[in-house]
């Protein structure tokens, strides 16, 4: 089977997978206890929630439109010629 009847390369699955990992990070990042109506948490203002995660998801989905657009450099065949 010839390589270009793939869409993608080994290297955009490769990025795929760690924009993929970069998600999943923010997510569990976002992630902790919340308010009761018993009981009223701060913690659900923190930096770490409102600020870094997001950020950090935002990258994640930047890398993984980045690994779709991506293609790799054509190799010469012939350089010696």
């Amino acid at each position: 089977m010839d390589k270009r009847d793939f869409a993608f390369g080994r290297m955009n699955y490769i990025l795929l997978g760690i924009g993929m990992l970069v998600v999943v990070l923010g997510f569990i990042l976002m992630g902790g206890g919340s308010s009761t109506t018993e009981a009223y948490n701060p913690d659900i203002f923190s930096a770490r929630r409102i600020k870094v995660a997001p950020v950090v998801c935002l990258v994640g989905f930047l890398s993984m439109i980045y690994a779709v657009v991506y293609k790799p450099k054509e190799k010469k065949e012939n350089q010696a010629e």
